[in-house]
């Protein structure tokens, strides 16, 4: 059963790449269409804001149909979307390119983790969405930087125009080899997966996803700008630290994976502890080029953990409804990505790029927090999750 979490993977790949590509392309963009750093920001907002809306409700409806077929016209809708994106003459087209994929990704990324679940059973969750989440690893590693050399290189929009020709490669794929037999699920009321709100518990998840993600892109969202404006990087240089932010993400995800089935909140807070030093090392290192190396090898290993390790965190401590659980955190994780990238180009405003660690580190440090809070609210359920 391992072929179709694999096909799973790599559709991940596509799909996250069409969310984070953006990061590195930032600059470029706001260049052609003629707006500041903090406008072209918002199109990250606009994006992560449409997946916290509309995430829970469209995963809860979507959840009853047909997996293969699902899947298959979320990737089409992606390489829609990227083309429109390819040739946006102005800032509100291309808005209107995020909008219809952010629609897509949070249905993808729910179903397919619970799939991939389903698939192994939940005592090994964590290994199963690690093999899920190397496609959104490997879109950092390769993905994103992968974008920022092609823009520096052919511009930004031959970038999405490639993610398109992939988004339907990827469909055809899973057309040809995902196999329905695997994906079919048993189904879940729309009302009955709502009830788990009820939990405070529950409730609390979600919060710690919203600040964790908030601290993480208040400062990446402009990591290119930092790399091109603070360290001196051209565009090539700052796609290939892009790359090396990405690769040792590679390290994050398996830790994350081993270390979040063992206690998802202790997962979360060991690996909060450590972004909060690399965030904070980055500025003061960023003319040092060990220590800059460490700053990004650091923030990247914990960012990638714990994009796994609060998808997981989530699907656990929710059981009857995985997917939908998955679904709340996409939508927290992206309500926390909007309001950083807001912050973030709030902080350069104000302070200027040199702030972006510190005011990212104070997110972290609150949900380092609150994990502890919901340690001691309520432990029999936690340790269950």
């Amino acid at each position: 059963m391992l072929l179709p979490i694999l096909l799973l993977s790599a559709a991940g790949f596509t799909v996250l790449t069409t969310e984070f590509i953006i990061v590195g392309l930032l600059p470029a963009i706001a260049r052609d269409l003629e707006v500041t750093i903090p406008q072209a920001g918002l199109l990250v907002t606009l994006f992560a804001f449409t997946v916290a809306a509309f995430g829970p409700f469209l995963t809860a409806y979507f959840a009853r149909f047909e997996r293969r077929k699902l899947f298959i016209s979320v990737l089409i809708m992606f390489g829609v979307a990227n083309t429109v994106a390819a040739f946006a003459p102005n800032i509100w087209v291309m808005a209107a390119a995020r909008l219809l994929p952010a629609l897509g990704l949070p249905v993808f990324w729910a179903l397919a983790s619970e799939t991939a679940v389903d698939i192994v059973g939940p005592q090994y969750a964590g290994r199963a969405i690690a093999k899920i989440g190397f496609g959104i690893v490997c879109a950092t590693v390769f993905g994103i930087p992968v974008g920022t050399l092609i823009s520096d290189a052919f511009g930004w929009r031959t970038a999405f125009g490639i993610l398109a020709v992939i988004a339907f490669a990827k469909a055809l794929l899973l057309f040809i080899y995902l196999p329905k037999t695997s994906l079919h699920q048993h189904q879940v009321s729309f009302r009955s997966q709502f009830k788990i709100l009820r939990s405070p518990l529950m409730v609390g998840h979600v919060l710690l996803s919203i600040l964790v993600f908030s601290g993480m892109f208040t400062a990446y969202t402009y990591l290119a700008d930092i790399l091109e404006r603070l360290a001196g990087f051209n565009g090539t240089v700052v796609g290939w630290c892009l790359m090396g932010f990405g690769a040792v993400g590679l390290i994050g995800n398996s830790l994350g994976g081993r270390a979040v089935d063992r206690h998802p909140l202790v997962a979360s807070m060991m690996f909060c502890a450590f972004m909060i030093a690399g965030m904070v090392a980055l500025v003061p290192n960023i003319h040092s080029p060990l220590g800059l190396a460490a700053a990004l090898g650091i923030w990247g290993v914990t960012q990638a953990a714990l994009f796994l390790v609060s998808h997981v965190r989530l699907m656990k401590a929710a059981p009857e409804a995985p997917a939908f659980a998955a679904s709340l955190n996409i939508a927290g994780a992206n309500l926390g990505i909007g309001l950083g990238a807001m912050i973030g180009g709030r902080v350069i405003d104000s302070v200027g790029l040199g702030g972006l660690g510190f005011a990212a580190a104070a997110f972290i440090l609150a949900s380092i927090l609150l994990a502890i809070a919901l340690m001691t609210f309520k432990p029999r359920e936690v340790c269950a999750s």
